[in-house]
């Protein structure tokens, strides 16, 4: 999702919930993205992951960007969309960890703990570097 404001691109992006990214933020932040099967449309599981990630509906004039592969092999298939949600009333989802590990213990975390709106330098310098091309391909 992106907004202009005064003139200035902004876009949205998530920050992944749970131990393991709870202290990072250079690099870790991404566009709100999921897995979904061979037999789902791109854009339908686009929509729905936003929806799991966010608590909120997006809706719009979409526009297909290019695809990017991560280095575990990944393939993202990413969207842009005008918009604007409000970034402090996001909901996601919960996943369950054992956590600590060899605990035992089972603990349920948000997939994501934060969202933020932010300039293409800002993003570029927060998002997972194997998703930088999709910041620069809005500018």
């Amino acid at each position: 999702m992106y907004r202009k404001i005064n003139d200035e691109l902004l876009v949205f992006l998530v920050h992944p919930g749970g131990p393991f990214f709870k202290n990072k933020d250079a690099g870790a932040w991404s566009i709100p993205k999921g897995e979904f099967s061979d037999d789902e449309d791109p854009l339908t599981a686009a929509k729905r992951e936003f929806l799991e990630e966010t608590g909120q509906s997006i809706d719009g004039n979409f526009i297909r960007l290019d695809s990017v592969k991560l280095k575990s092999g990944k393939i993202i298939h990413a969207f842009a969309v005008e918009g604007d949600i409000d970034h402090e009333t996001i909901l996601s989802n919960l996943f369950e960890i054992e956590w600590p590990p060899k605990s035992g213990k089972m603990q349920s975390f948000p997939e994501i703990d934060r969202a933020g709106w932010f300039d293409l330098e800002t993003a570029k310098l927060k998002i997972n570097a194997g998703q930088v091309s999709l910041i620069e391909s809005l500018g």
